[in-house]
């Protein structure tokens, strides 16, 4: 099955956040826990990522050539190729679909929140509360969650299909690669020497790429997203030894149960041996 993608052009985005909207409706996640949002001296709102607001409209205003520019960017899960939430996950909850982007199942996630240290572009929110337990971590599925997938059925993501535009499109991966570079090259005619294909090669490939014509700090994105050193060190190391200790400890107690079932039968045919002897001598 051919990889899925976004293609996210801010220059022709408006900033109306009807995709932040869409996304919510789509998810239900405006339902019965509705965000509280408040003035804190943006247009943004709300004010951060959230476990029920899992896609962003930022404003970024700028100075250029004597003159105010405003930029909008597209705040989500990447859905990257080299995922550091997959590799960070202890027990598949995180793990990449069918279409190439990456879902996760909260029936088996136990709120460890190793997906959220490792994630290099801060997405991943966990809900709930980690006293008692009972937190699970949440995101953007790229519209794949069981129940609301618009994928298989052969949509576009919510966002995607709001989007008046058409600052957003959706199609096959290898494709929005082309179109995007040739957006870029576009934009270079046109002045932007800055103009960037962000995605195309960051994290071994995203499935949310931008057709940028700033600088990716401009934009509020790193420049150079790695996986952290402990990330690899954790998928590569710490964890498979971890499952090997569990996995001896496993053998371990069942060796013990063995040995003091065998111990156990041993002094139970002891005893009944020495009552069959008294038993003899009456």
């Amino acid at each position: 099955m051919e990889n899925k993608a976004i293609l996210y052009d801010p220059t022709r985005c408006t900033g109306c956040r009807g995709c932040q909207v869409a996304c919510k409706q789509w998810n239900q996640n405006d339902k019965d826990k509705g965000e509280k949002t408040f003035n804190f001296g943006s247009y943004e709102n709300p004010p951060d990522l959230s476990p029920q607001t899992w896609m962003k409209t930022t404003f970024t205003e700028i100075e250029k050539n004597g003159k105010v520019k405003w930029l909008f960017n597209r705040r989500s899960c990447m859905h990257c190729n080299d995922a550091a939430c997959i590799m960070a996950c202890p027990n598949g909850t995180v793990f990449r679909n069918e279409f190439g982007t990456v879902s996760h199942n909260k029936d088996t996630c136990t709120g460890c929140g190793y997906c959220v240290e490792a994630c290099p572009f801060d997405v991943p929110r966990l809900e709930g509360n980690m006293i008692f337990g009972f937190t699970k971590m949440s995101k953007c599925g790229f519209c794949t969650q069981p129940g609301f997938n618009r994928i298989i059925e052969g949509w576009e993501p919510a966002c995607v299909k709001t989007c008046p535009t058409s600052a957003l499109i959706y199609g096959n991966r290898d494709e929005l690669v082309n179109h995007g570079r040739d957006r870029v090259n576009a934009l270079i005619a046109k002045g932007s020497n800055h103009a960037y294909l962000y995605g195309d090669k960051e994290l071994n490939g995203l499935h949310v790429m931008y057709v940028l014509d700033e600088s990716p700090e401009t934009y509020g994105l790193p420049a150079n997203p790695q996986v952290s050193p402990v990330t690899f060190a954790w998928k590569g190391v710490l964890q498979p030894l971890g499952w090997a200790a569990g996995g001896l400890a496993i053998v371990g107690l069942a060796l013990n149960y063995l040995i003091a079932r065998e111990a156990k039968v041993k002094r139970e045919s002891q005893s009944k041996k020495k009552e069959e002897q008294d038993g003899a001598r009456d």
